[in-house]
């Protein structure tokens, strides 16, 4: 709903009442029914799909934009051409493009002027950046009236309010969530007590409490979940057969490392208060978060460096990287959490100071997990680094004259590591002499069809997706945990069962968010 800019591409006010309506209910049932042909998130236009790729209105799904910064714009696209699926309204309380950053200055629109093939569109406001409900709202109707005319799509509605969209549209059968972190959980939440199907990025919710809640909700209520992150998932299919056979002996470690953040964070609060932009409510953008003067400096592609907002770049990448591991090493509730990091000097009065916060994250960490024995499984740490941090070379490397990557992963046991890439890809023993011999055959195909495309599938059979929000669990816990150690700056003790901090109780108020007026659960 928001002005967010998720990592570069890699590669008052209540809830309105349930209204589940009997129209709704029936053409739910109706679209499970269906069987639909394959389709791919390539943006082809209307007149190229063909009459085999029409889908009577009927038989479509009615889907709900949630969230139109740089990031929603860049995938809100591919989108556009799929036969089954119709964007009936999109929401942001950020109307006009201004004030918005991004990656480079001209990508997203360029990718915008390709979609629609009009090599002069502009994003209007400052005229720099994409961004905003306008453009949103512009995008889908210019779309669907030049390459999907035939269908007679009505206008896209456009709101700015999440809460106003899901009392005025009926019959939604899905939402795509793409805001700030601090509002993925209560939107969430909104659409699953409806009974729509939810789609979302990482993570889940910024805070433990509030994302328990999710996952218990998506348990209950049946409602089909996608977090968008489990389709970059590598396979451990290799580093557990290695484990397995005893080729690096007893796993002790699992190293994981990110260059994250790529984006800038702050050691202190803004104190000078700018005009808030044209057209933007920033009561809408804090939503449940405390008040305070709006700055850009909160907002944008640097939401994610702030407690309240963002979930650090653990939150970020590392949903990309460890969720195939926890559930492949069934890591569950870490007992001790530790955390190392940067921290920030200054000068006031001609003498030095360490500047205090727990407002945003370090501009670098590690954060270690200690995971009990589960089963035949040892007990076992894993370690986050991020902002350059890493962990010491391996002595292996050293005689073959190498470093450790920008981006990895690495698991350690008494007799020998395992070296990959930063999505458990291309895995090797090292040092390397020990492939000599070695086989490693080729990872197991990845699903073909899309993730977004599962997600429909699911949607339409009442089914849930292989990423679902019931499967995120434990990565979930871990990255809340990770921000909660990081902000009280002491090593924890955690208690699972009861989900508190038993060594130092004030760490326990960073579990959970004292939601604003108006914005309780």
């Amino acid at each position: 709903m928001i002005k967010q800019n998720s990592t570069p591409p890699e590669n008052t006010r209540t809830f309105a009442n349930e209204t589940s309506g009997e129209n709704m209910l029936n053409r739910r049932k109706f679209i499970g029914g269906i069987t639909t042909a394959a389709v791919g998130l390539t943006i082809v236009p209307r007149h190229v799909i063909g009459g085999n790729g029409f889908v009577a209105p009927s038989d479509k799904i009615t889907l709900a934009y949630i969230g139109a910064g740089t990031q929603g714009l860049r995938e809100l696209l591919p989108l556009l051409s799929i036969p089954e699926l119709q964007i009936v309204a999109v929401c942001d309380p950020q109307k006009y493009a201004t004030g918005y950053f991004d990656w480079g200055k001209t990508g997203l629109r360029d990718e915008i002027r390709s979609a629609l093939q009009n090599p002069n569109w502009k994003s209007g406001g400052d005229n720099t950046i994409p961004g905003g409900l306008d453009n949103a709202k512009e995008i889908v109707d210019t779309y669907y009236s030049k390459f999907r005319s035939d269908q007679k799509f009505g206008s896209c509605r456009a709101y700015a309010d999440f809460r106003e969209l899901f009392a005025k549209e009926k019959d939604l059968n899905a939402v795509k969530i793409m805001t700030p972190d601090h509002l993925h959980g209560i939107i969430a939440m909104a659409a699953m007590k409806r009974g729509i199907g939810v789609t979302t990025h990482k993570p889940i919710s910024n805070r433990l409490e509030e994302g328990r809640q999710v996952i218990e909700m998506a348990k209950s209520s049946k409602v089909t979940t996608h977090l968008i992150a489990w389709d970059s998932n590598g396979s451990m299919d290799q580093v557990m057969k290695w484990i397995n056979e005893g080729a690096i002996g007893t796993l002790k470690e699992v190293h994981n490392w990110s260059n994250r953040p790529v984006w800038p964070q702050y050691p202190t609060a803004p104190t000078d208060t700018p005009p808030i932009p044209a057209g933007m409510d920033w009561d809408l953008w804090l939503g449940p978060e405390a008040e305070r003067p709006y700055h850009p400096h909160y907002t944008n592609m640097v939401f994610r460096g702030w407690y309240d907002f963002g979930g650090g770049s653990m939150a970020d990448m590392g949903h990309y990287s460890l969720w195939t591991v926890f559930k492949a090493l069934e890591l569950e509730n870490p007992t001790i959490i530790e955390p190392n990091f940067s921290h920030v000097c200054g000068l006031r009065d001609s003498t030095a100071f360490k500047v205090q916060n727990d407002f945003s994250f370090p501009f670098a960490s590690s954060v270690r997990f200690k995971y009990p024995a589960k089963g035949s499984r040892p007990a076992v740490d894993l370690i986050w680094y991020d902002g350059g941090m890493r962990p010491p070379v391996p002595e292996e490397l050293y005689e073959e004259n190498k470093e450790l990557p920008a981006e990895g992963m690495m698991f350690v046991g008494d007799k020998g590591k395992i070296l990959a890439g930063f999505h458990v890809n291309n895995p090797r023993l090292i040092p390397e002499k020990r492939m000599a011999g070695l086989t490693i055959p080729e990872p197991p195909k990845r699903e073909s069809t899309s993730g977004f495309k599962q997600f429909m599938d699911a949607v339409k059979a009442g089914k849930q997706c292989p990423g679902s929000f019931t499967e995120a669990s434990h990565i979930t816990e871990a990255v809340n945990l990770y921000a909660v150690a990081l902000r009280a700056g002491r090593i924890l003790k955690y208690d699972a069962a009861n989900r508190q901090i038993t060594n130092i109780q004030e760490a326990n108020k960073y579990l959970s968010r004292e939601y604003r007026k108006g914005w309780e659960i």
